[in-house]
């Protein structure tokens, strides 16, 4: 149909949208070209950028594990709570979000998250 030529046309903003179809195809065409590896990214490479955002963060002194998750969206970092403190944890995350701004390149952004956790615990017989 006319209709779907046109969305089909028109998602880079080459022509009017003069349907609502146009639109549509053309909101889903930026979110997929804004996420990491749905477009031409090989498995490798999609692989290969994860490693790196890991890599780079357990650089850091006191990080146990770090996680990248949501396509490399964020990156999830537990520190050993006997080494950090809950005011390093803060500085150290600030510190990681600069180190990816300077180390990485990556479309949008990337979350960072530091957890420091203890636990205690006890049985009652």
């Amino acid at each position: 149909s006319q209709e779907v030529v046109h969305a089909a046309a028109g998602h880079h903003d080459d022509i009017r949208p003069d349907y609502i179809y146009t639109v549509l195809v053309a909101a889903a065409d930026a979110c997929s070209a804004s996420r990491p590896g749905a477009r031409r990214d090989t498995l490798e490479k999609y692989v290969r950028r994860l490693e790196e955002l890991e890599t780079l963060v357990c650089g850091f002194p006191g990080v146990d594990h770090t996680y990248a998750i949501q396509a490399g969206r964020e990156v999830r970092v537990i520190v050993d709570a006997d080494q950090v403190n809950d005011r390093e944890a803060a500085k150290m995350c600030k510190d990681i979000a600069k180190a990816i701004e300077d180390t990485l390149t990556y479309p949008g952004e990337i979350r960072v998250t530091v957890m420091r956790e203890s636990r205690t615990v006890e049985y009652a017989r």
